[in-house]
């Protein structure tokens, strides 16, 4: 049988017959079971939220005393309309009465003798020049006046201009090499773009600038047909689908570990072609990423030999022939001299200095023969060889155009 023990204070009472003590009220303290009044604060805080500066609390509306209660919803809201004006950011339209005489447009119309109306461009034109179109008028016969007396020479070249007419390189690679700093004009660095200079000026360029434009290849693609030069049109496949490591002729007689090059992706960049062939016609077509190359062959006073082997059907007299040679016209331009002859009995060997488009297919259209096949064997010095169709090759070190 269980024992129950029960303590006892020295009253005599028992834990449980104890009285909880009495909270006195402090009165420090503030009674937390009614709530404070709202009371509009007498000092103005700072407002972060809009611009920063000084105002009072555009939430808290202030009593409005008014007689009438039919004109007290109104007033309210025009006294919120007015205290959104005032605080907020956005715009409120408050339609007032205009003032005779007084412009009271918001937003004035721009004024086109600032700078800031026609933002000057970061770079190229005027502003490679050195023209300060801050200081000087931009628009009519003035802002004219004013270019051509300025105090830059407009009249001499720009350094890349000359770069370029001297076969240094293209003229962009002249602009990429004239802000790595690799380019000296006349002893001194020149590294803004767009700087003029005499036309007989010393340029020297940086070993930098070589070694980059020695990584630049070269490639001759005996291009079948079926096959566009460029953009792929109409359906048609651009011939640089043919550049890849499957197509590289490696039965090439003159590749040797000195030529020889291991194919990277990064030569399909900037891989352009110089000079067109028709989708028809088959033959050498060059693919370049070098400026030089490019310009020398496509140029506008380019004279390279170009050499095809035309297959015809018809008749040809002799005076036709001589007229094939010198005498025809396109598009309204005199053709060049040519030299055309017989190479056999249905094919005619042509070597042209110039390329425009189908101009041999024409050419013997004019003279009433029909094409039946072209091919393209030589460009300059370079011939196409036993380079078999569909495969390319690299131009070779000692090969020049």
């Amino acid at each position: 049988m269980a024992t129950l023990k029960i303590n006892k204070d020295k009253t005599g009472a028992t834990p449980s017959m104890a009285k909880s003590p009495i909270r006195r009220a402090d009165p420090s303290r503030r009674d937390r079971s009614v709530a404070l009044p709202k009371t509009i604060p007498a000092t103005s805080q700072r407002n972060h939220r809009f611009d920063g500066k000084a105002h009072g609390d555009p939430f808290v509306e202030p009593a409005i005393e008014s007689k009438s209660t039919e004109n007290k919803p109104a007033a309210n809201r025009a006294l919120r309309s007015e205290l959104r004006s005032e605080f907020s950011s956005e715009p409120v339209e408050v339609k007032r009465a205009k003032p005779a005489g007084i412009d009271t447009r918001t937003t004035l119309r721009p004024n086109r003798d600032e700078p800031q109306y026609r933002q000057a461009p970061r770079r190229g034109g005027k502003v490679r020049d050195g023209y300060d179109s801050v200081a000087s008028p931009q628009y009519g016969a003035a802002a004219k006046a004013a270019y051509k007396s300025s105090p830059v020479n407009v009249e001499q070249p720009r350094l890349s201009k000359v770069m370029a007419e001297r076969g240094i390189c293209s003229r962009r690679e002249a602009d990429e090499w004239i802000i790595n700093g690799w380019v000296k004009v006349d002893g001194i660095i020149m590294d803004t773009l767009g700087t003029r200079i005499k036309p007989d000026a010393e340029i020297i360029i940086s070993g930098y600038a070589y070694e980059q434009q020695a990584e630049q290849v070269t490639i001759l693609l005996h291009k079948p047909v079926g096959y566009v030069s460029g953009q792929a049109e109409d359906g048609y496949q651009p011939a640089i689908v043919l550049v890849h490591p499957d197509n590289e002729w490696l039965d090439d007689p003159e590749l040797n570990d000195y030529n020889a090059k291991e194919f990277q992706r990064g030569f399909l960049h900037g891989l352009a072609p110089a000079g067109r062939l028709d989708i028809d016609s088959t033959g050498l077509l060059v693919l370049t990423q070098d400026g030089r190359v490019a310009r020398h062959l496509i140029g506008e006073d380019s004279s390279v030999e170009k050499e095809y082997l035309v297959r015809v059907e018809g008749t040809l007299s002799d005076a036709d022939l001589q007229r094939l040679n010198h005498g025809l016209s396109l598009d309204g331009e005199r053709l060049k001299p040519a030299k055309v002859s017989w190479q056999n009995e249905d094919q005619l060997r042509f070597v042209l200095r110039e390329g425009k488009k189908r101009q041999i297919r024409r050419m013997c259209e004019m003279v009433g023969l029909r094409v039946v096949g072209l091919k393209r064997v030589r460009i300059g010095s370079v011939n196409l060889g036993k380079l078999p169709v569909g495969q390319w090759r690299y131009l070779r070190n000692n090969e020049r155009f």
